[in-house]
């Protein structure tokens, strides 16, 4: 496996799911495995997740809901429309309604009150654009732009008109249960608007007392004005380019992507930079050099993780495509230029202890040229900040929950393992401790010559991180029961 700190998510398909595809994937280095409900079913779901557990507790599992889209209704024939440039249609919200030729209909009930003259609907991925010229109380009269086809059940966007939809369909409700009772552990929910929509999710989770952790899935201009509440609310954030990129203007993708990952270091909280990061290798061996530019550019402005979609879900090459995002994920993080890394501003008043802390221990692994950082943690928080901080050296997180470990997945140079707890004592301080320098030494990660940090908290699960030793692991080690860590 190619040592990496960026993180790597793959999307995988009940239809390839067997034990050995997901091993091969993760001996190449996968961290957390995607699931898309809008082309699964719960037994598809029960397959994937059992045999993703069978491979390893380590990997974490994340499920995508679909959010408030809007798709065509199917065909009257079945097939699909085919239509010219400059042809006239009118386009309907009725979900009850076929679509022809000459009247498109949509799961939109109220596109016609809510879209102006003057708009554009993009169908499936923007393949076919239309430009509303009029409209009446009972249609949207619009100009096809392009020659395409409109096909069954195809998606719509909208560029700069606010979607009144409800965030959470019936079916996302149904995916959250799934995800809730076979203990998933991240609902990426689509087309995330206002902090509401976080909401809405959480608020089942409550419902039924669940640890899963929330991904905004950022896919229009609207969730980017927005960024900031989302991110106070959301456990992560996932740059959703495929939309994203139809909703606003392409050339401003990059700079939201710029955004997007320097407000996740901000708010301390992961990103996710996701869609056709690898699109050749679908079909072919070998990334085009554009897309390896475009990995390494991620992982420069500093991204916690990328994502494989088609690449890992059906694609022919899915074990190659791991591989070569998880070499050029390597090489970007070796080659990073200091000089070049996005300032990011962190003003004294946003400093609580465990920020201040973690930010110390990283700044020594730069100048003290440390071999680990260590942590043990309860709730993940420390772990999440150090990783905020873009630490040089790797971060060893021990967790006394195995969700929180996975939860951890997506976070950038985290490797989190979990220990069972019976209660943080003075005890069970340096028992972490010596058994992660143990274990670091006998893979091999640490020798006794280096020096690594230590941050823990002196008052129990969940209170936070007071202290951080910096001590040479052969000291530690070799004290053994006489080495005793600084806690009350």
């Amino acid at each position: 496996m190619t040592q990496k700190k960026t993180k790597i998510v793959a999307t995988i398909s009940d239809m390839r799911c067997d034990v050995d595809f997901i091993q091969s994937l993760y001996n190449e280095g996968i961290n957390v495995v995607r699931m898309n409900s809008a082309h699964m079913t719960e037994e598809g779901f029960v397959k994937v997740m059992t045999n993703v557990r069978a491979v390893s507790n380590h990997i974490g599992i994340m499920m995508d809901t679909k959010g408030p889209e809007i798709r065509t209704t199917a065909t009257a024939t079945g097939e699909k429309i085919v239509v010219k440039t400059g042809d006239k249609l009118k386009v309907i919200g009725n979900l009850d309604v076929l679509s022809t030729p000459e009247q498109v209909s949509v799961s939109y009930p109220s596109i016609v009150e809510d879209v102006p003259v003057g708009s554009t609907l993009l169908i499936d991925d923007g393949e076919t654009a239309l430009k509303v010229v009029d409209k009446t109380a009972e249609y949207l009269l619009c100009e096809v732009q392009n020659d395409g086809t409109i096909g069954s059940r195809k998606s719509v966007n909208i560029p700069g008109v606010s979607v009144n939809l409800p965030s959470i369909t019936a079916k996302d409700r149904r995916s959250i249960e799934i995800a809730i009772k076979y203990k998933a552990d991240f609902i990426a929910h689509s087309f995330v608007r206002h902090k509401q929509d976080v909401l809405d999710v959480q608020k089942i989770l409550d419902e039924y007392n669940s640890p899963i952790k929330i991904i905004a899935k950022i896919e229009n201009q609207e969730g980017v004005d927005n960024i900031d509440e989302i991110y106070e609310t959301a456990y992560g954030v996932m740059v959703a380019r495929g939309d994203l990129g139809i909703e606003v203007p392409q050339e401003k993708i990059p700079g939201i992507q710029r955004l997007l990952i320097r407000k996740a270091i901000e708010y301390k909280k992961p990103v996710i930079v996701a869609t056709q990061m690898l699109h050749t290798m679908i079909e072919n061996p070998r990334p085009t050099r554009a897309e390896v530019t475009d990995i390494a550019n991620a992982v420069y402005y500093g991204t916690d993780a990328v994502m494989l979609s088609g690449e890992t879900a059906y694609g022919k090459y899915p074990v190659e495509a791991v591989r070569t995002m998880a070499q050029i994920a390597a090489a970007a993080e070796l080659s990073k230029l200091e000089e070049k890394v996005i300032p990011v501003p962190f003003k004294d008043e946003e400093y609580d202890t465990t920020s201040f802390l973690a930010k110390q221990a990283v700044k020594a692994a730069t100048q003290l040229g440390l071999g680990a950082i260590i942590t043990d943690s309860y709730t993940g928080r420390t772990a999440r900040t150090i990783a905020a901080f873009r630490s040089k050296c790797p971060v060893f997180a021990i967790c006394c929950d195995d969700a929180v470990a996975r939860q951890l997945a997506v976070c950038y140079g985290v490797e989190a393992s979990y220990q069972a707890s019976t209660g943080f004592t003075t005890h069970k301080h340096k028992e972490y401790f010596l058994k992660a320098l143990n274990s670091l030494l006998e893979r091999g990660l640490i020798k006794k010559e280096d020096l690594v940090a230590y941050l823990s908290g002196s008052f129990g699960e969940g209170k936070g991180t007071s202290f951080l030793e910096i001590n040479e692991v052969g000291r530690v080690v070799d004290a053994a029961d006489s080495f005793e860590v600084p806690v009350d």
